[in-house]
C-alpha cells in the first residue's frame, strides 16, 4: 500500500514555470518506479516523465523533453517535476504514479498506485 499526494499545480502564463511535488508514504519500498502522467478533458492519460528510485534513471515524453525535469529526493520520499517554458497544450491534470516494476514506462496500466492529481493550467 502506497499513498501519493501531488501538489504545486496552478495557473501560469505561457512561458512560465511550475514545480510539481509528489510525496509518497506507506510501503514506499515497493515504489521502484515513479511516473508523472497528465490527462486533459476528453483525452487519454499521457505519459510525461518517469524515474527509477535506484540509480535515478529518467525518461521523458518527446513533447516535454528539454522543458521538463523529473527528480527525486530520497530522504523526503518525494518526486518532483520541474516544468519550464510551459505551453497552453501542457494544460491538464497531472498525476503521480508508482509501481514496483514497469515493462513499458509510458503505459499507465503498468503503474499500481496513483495520486489524486493536481491541475495545471497554462494561459496563452
Amino acid at each position: 500500500q502506497v499513498q501519493l499526494v501531488e501538489s504545486g499545480g496552478g495557473l501560469v502564463q505561457a512561458g512560465g514555470s511550475l514545480r510539481l511535488s509528489c510525496a509518497a508514504s506507506g510501503r514506499t519500498f515497493s515504489s521502484n518506479y515513479m511516473g508523472w502522467f497528465r490527462q486533459a478533458p476528453g483525452k487519454e492519460r499521457e505519459f510525461v516523465a518517469g524515474i527509477k528510485w535506484s540509480g535515478g534513471n529518467t525518461y521523458y515524453a518527446d513533447s516535454v523533453k528539454g522543458r521538463f525535469t523529473i527528480s527525486r529526493d530520497n530522504a523526503k520520499n518525494t518526486v518532483y517535476l520541474q516544468m519550464n517554458s510551459l505551453k497552453p497544450e501542457d494544460t491538464a491534470v497531472y498525476y503521480c504514479a508508482a509501481s514496483s516494476f514497469v515493462s513499458i514506462w509510458y503505459r499507465p496500466r503498468e503503474y499500481d498506485y496513483w495520486g489524486q492529481g493536481t491541475q495545471v493550467t497554462v494561459s496563452s
